[in-house]
């Protein structure tokens, strides 16, 4: 299965790539929700949080080694910055191809605004 994301891990479409090693890939988001707004995909497609298996525990741990690296070197890990990953339709996925987001450079907002009455 190919996705937006293997190709830019496969360097068939452009990315600003700030972390890469042999399991997982970081790049800028093309539209960022936050100054500084960075994708962390692994580089085998996964379609969800949901397939993941014991065999990627590794991967699934070098994701948030690679989001404290990559906020060191955005300068953000200490004044915060948030991670998500989002699963399915109703988690808000739109890319079906594991990711997580690593927003900062400014205050955050409540992570889920609460519904109207």
């Amino acid at each position: 299965m190919s996705t937006i994301f293997a190709r830019i891990i496969n360097g068939e479409l452009p990315a600003a790539i700030v972390y890469q090693d042999d399991l997982v890939t970081a790049f800028r988001d093309i539209q960022p929700l936050a100054p500084v707004h960075i994708l962390i995909v692994p580089n085998k497609v996964i379609p969800t949080v949901n397939e993941l298996t014991e065999d990627d525990e590794r991967m699934a741990g070098r994701m948030l080694l690679a989001a404290q690296k990559i906020a060191a070197q955005e300068g953000i890990a200490e004044s915060g910055y948030r991670l998500i990953i989002n699963c399915n339709h109703d988690g808000g996925q739109e890319v079906y191809h594991l990711h997580m987001h690593l927003l900062g450079g400014r205050r955050m907002g409540r992570m889920v605004a609460k519904p109207k009455e």
